[in-house]
């Protein structure tokens, strides 16, 4: 069966939908609508004739279908944005249909409304765990069919409205990724060579001057870095699971600290083991996670202390523990030490970037790395960072 018919003005303003919006809504009114293709599922067809008598008349694209196998042949065609799906069908019923449709990624957003004429409680919810959004029960009513299937049109346009929002955000982060953090890299690296020249003058005011852009732009090269790798793991990332060596990656990470530490007269410390310890994980996700833990116990820790960096191994973990003699963590700072922007009681003692991002990332990773992260530490008595990371055979990752 097809939609009431129409004639041939109302069909050229009627607008029609596409896959991932719902054409248009009125954009003032109590009785806005939005225009739908509807796909109706009954083997009955006096059901079918009421259905889409009822929604054609506002406007709706009916899709008729009398059982379920000619459903999915049609939901394969040409995605509709609402399926109303008759529970009890011979040979493929509602409950097989639905089931289909939700394990299949192109087609398991669309909402499926039961119609059910049996009053079986048991029946209707497994109809709604199979994955329907809501039923009617036979026979119809007017003006109940009309407001579930709008509440669902309307629910589905916000839902595609805000896929489409966090499309656009994703895009967005791209943009900064290939383009800002380059520039930025670029002004950061040109102030630097800048600052060097300028030295050479002994220009007090020019490389002062100098020494503030420098300044400037490492804080918002090191905010955009963190602000990406934030947003990396918000959107989801997979995570490579391969055989790594973990003193390897921690002396890597280390060494640039060095230097780092001695012009802060800091002495750095580590205690690695002198074979490799292989583990299943991230190397890039483990290096971050070191980084950040190290660069932090650098940056806030006062001259002539010291930082301590150890990996240790047992049989089933491996634990990689960062610890620093700085000011420590009060009660408030535990508190919102891994939210996002959480700036902490400690300031960094030698005018290094601090965005606030870095610990909430580190936790991320470890999580995803199936690790624990845990702290210790209290007011002036430094703290000390423990990353446990499992040992897994290669068959259990």
């Amino acid at each position: 069966m097809s939609a009431t018919p129409q004639t041939s003005a109302e069909a050229k303003t009627r607008p029609t939908t596409s896959a991932g919006a719902l054409a248009q809504v009125a954009s003032k009114g109590r009785d806005a609508t939005v225009f739908a293709r509807i796909l109706v599922v009954d083997d009955q067809p006096a059901n079918v004739q009421i259905v889409g008598s009822i929604l054609g008349k506002l406007g709706h694209e009916i899709i008729p279908a009398a059982d379920g196998m000619t459903a999915l042949k049609r939901v394969a065609l040409r995605k509709p944005d609402l399926i109303l799906l008759d529970l009890l069908m011979p040979e493929m019923n509602g409950v097989d249909v639905c089931t289909q449709l939700k394990s299949n990624p192109e087609t398991k957003d669309i909402p499926v409304i039961f119609l059910s004429a049996a009053d079986d409680k048991e029946l209707i919810v497994r109809a709604l765990n199979a994955g329907g959004i809501d039923y009617i029960t036979k026979p119809f009513n007017q003006a109940e069919l009309i407001s579930r299937v709008r509440t669902q049109l309307a629910l589905k346009s916000a839902h595609d409205r805000l896929a489409q929002i966090a499309e656009d955000k994703d895009e967005l982060i791209g943009i900064l990724t290939h383009d800002l953090k380059n520039h930025i890299g670029g002004i950061s690296m040109s102030a630097a060579l800048l600052h060097r020249q300028l030295q050479t003058f002994h220009d007090g005011k020019a490389t002062q001057l100098s020494e503030n852009i420098l300044r400037s732009s490492e804080q918002l090269l090191a905010f955009v870095k963190e602000f990406l790798a934030n947003a990396a793991t918000d959107y989801g990332f997979a995570l490579r699971s391969e055989p790594i060596d973990v003193v390897k990656i921690g002396g890597t990470v280390v060494r640039p600290y060095q230097e780092a530490a001695r012009r802060k007269k800091l002495e750095l410390h580590t205690d690695l083991p002198a074979e490799a310890v292989i583990i299943h994980a991230d190397a890039s996700a483990l290096s971050q996670v070191l980084d950040n833990l190290i660069s932090n116990a650098v940056k806030f820790s006062p001259p002539d202390r010291r930082v301590f960096f150890t990996v240790r191994a047992t049989d089933k973990q491996v634990e990689c523990i960062v610890k620093d003699e700085g000011p420590g963590f009060n009660t408030e700072d535990k508190e919102k030490m891994f939210r996002r922007y959480g700036r902490l009681s400690a300031r960094p003692t030698g005018g290094e970037p601090s965005t606030g991002l870095g610990l909430s990332i580190v936790l991320k990773l470890v999580k995803a790395m199936n690790g624990e992260l845990l702290v210790d530490s209290a007011v002036g008595a430094g703290a000390t960072f423990t990353i446990r990371l499992p040992r897994l055979a290669p068959a259990q990752t």
